[in-house]
């Protein structure tokens, strides 16, 4: 039996314009560019000022362009409505087809440099395919990953050609002999044998840093210098020069061989600019980048002329007046999305560098207080959320340098005297203690955490060791010097 009944429900929905702001709230002024250009690509209505953005202004106003009506006719948005989409869009496409981007060539890559001195070698047939396998095998660091037997395998089973071991590894020192040096190594020992191979071991501090690698890696791995020094019966400055060797060869061999057109720099373009003048901090938006929008007053005009005239008003015409009426709707809150992403950034800004007034004017870590998300969202009326998404991937320009906004978020402590005190405070000082150390002698953890309450920080040993991993500091083992 079906009935009917009325129901009252409360819910919670995102107007259009809350959706974009908080889409464009989390995209760094490195990218807001290219979203504006894409918005005015999708939205006629939208157009850039030509006369060039305000050097002063923040915030992108909406200006009044004069255009004759007969300049942009609303037919050419309406014109081919009774052509089928399908005609428009290609779609009739198989899951199966491959869609191969075709790279740009601008230079030879590491493996053809490795197959151009594979062709300069007298080898047979059997040696070339096995060589061949070898180099396919490298990888971008110049090391061979796969297993010598597992080569011989795959050799086996798609050439039906089998090879023994020896003959493999004879094949794979030939490989070895290629430049860079130390390509083709199965490991980091390997990799820095082959390296001082090629070098001249007349010399002492070659041939001990040959034997130090060959025989005593392990204890060079750990820094273990005063065996070294004891099994193979060397001074300790001759252990320092054959150090001194060992740091000059390349752990990935094939780093080296790398075209400077393949490399990919990232700069980063601050958000704010920060200058302090007459001893107080003055903050502005960057807006170098951002183009400044308008709406184009011909489809203004438009609307009105459509709007007002209901008499002999068709289908197509309707529907242009929709056309135009969405577009425009689209425009003005993608413009008041954008004003309000510039305002809602700069109100948590300014509450971060009031809340922070002394670190930014010093520059000092030390004078940075403890501070989380909460603090900046009670302070701005603004949730926590939002902050979380002005500060994401945002950078601020001052005197004594670029910082991301994520930085000055940090937990905070109590010293001894009961003062609260930011824990990136405490990693500087951490820092400066391992600075300074003996680097024959590294401070330990537990040597670190005695030094740290001395000067009233009462940290454990472990909170000590989870600081310096966070610093990417490595134990007092491994900061050993001779």
């Amino acid at each position: 039996m079906l009935k009917q009944s009325l129901q009252q429900k409360l819910l919670q929905k995102l107007s259009p314009l809350q959706i974009q702001v908080i889409k464009l709230l989390e995209i760094p002024a490195a990218q807001l560019e290219q979203r504006i250009k894409k918005e005015i690509e999708e939205n006629p209505v939208l157009e850039l000022d030509g006369e060039g953005r305000d050097k002063d202004s923040d915030e992108p106003e909406v200006k009044e362009q004069e255009v004759e009506k007969d300049e942009v006719s609303i037919d050419d948005y309406i014109q081919n409505e009774d052509i089928p989409s399908y005609k428009l869009q290609s779609r009739n496409f198989s899951k199966d087809d491959k869609h191969e981007d075709i790279p740009f060539s601008d230079g030879m890559s590491f493996h053809e440099h490795l197959t151009n001195q594979l062709g300069l070698r007298m080898l047979d047939e059997r040696q070339r395919m096995m060589a061949e396998h070898i180099v396919g095998n490298v990888d971008e660091d110049g090391y061979l990953r796969r297993e010598i037997d597992e080569i011989i395998d795959d050799i086996a089973f798609s050439q039906n050609i089998e090879l023994d071991e020896r003959e493999a590894l004879d094949v794979l020192e030939i490989v070895q002999d290629f430049e860079p040096p130390g390509v083709a190594a199965r490991d980091l020992q390997e990799c820095l044998l082959l390296q001082l191979d090629k070098k001249d071991k007349t010399f002492p501090a070659v041939n001990d840093a040959y034997n130090i690698i060959k025989y005593h890696f392990e204890e060079f791995t750990k820094k273990h210098y005063d065996k070294i020094t004891k099994r193979l019966h060397l001074e300790e400055e001759d252990v320092r020069d054959a150090m001194e060797e060992i740091l000059k060869l390349n752990p990935k061999p094939g780093s080296s061989y790398s075209n400077p057109m393949h490399r990919m720099v990232q700069h980063i373009i601050p958000d704010f600019i920060l200058e302090i003048k007459n001893g107080k901090p003055e903050l502005s938006l960057n807006t170098r980048n951002v183009p400044e929008l308008r709406i184009s007053q011909t489809y203004s005009n438009m609307l009105e002329d459509y709007s007002g005239n209901k008499k002999n008003r068709s289908k197509d015409k309707k529907d242009a007046v929709m056309f135009v009426k969405q577009k425009l709707d689209s425009a003005k809150w993608f413009i008041d999305a954008i004003r309000q992403r510039q305002n809602t950034l700069m109100m948590t800004m300014n509450a971060i560098l009031q809340y922070q007034k002394e670190y930014f004017i010093e520059g000092d870590d030390t004078k940075l207080r403890p501070m989380i998300l909460k603090d900046i969202a009670e302070m701005t009326d603004l949730d926590i959320s939002t902050i979380s998404r002005v500060s994401n991937s945002k950078y601020i320009q001052t005197n004594f340098g670029i910082f991301s906004l994520k930085s000055f978020f940090s937990e905070g402590m109590q010293t001894d005297s009961g003062e609260e005190v930011s824990t990136r405070e405490i990693k500087k000082i951490l820092s400066e203690c391992i600075e300074g150390e003996d680097k024959k002698k590294p401070l330990t953890d537990d040597k670190l955490s005695q030094i740290l309450k001395e000067k009233s920080y009462n940290i454990a040993r472990r909170t000590v060791a989870k600081y310096r991993e966070q610093l990417n500091i490595p134990v007092a083992r491994l900061r050993k010097e001779l």
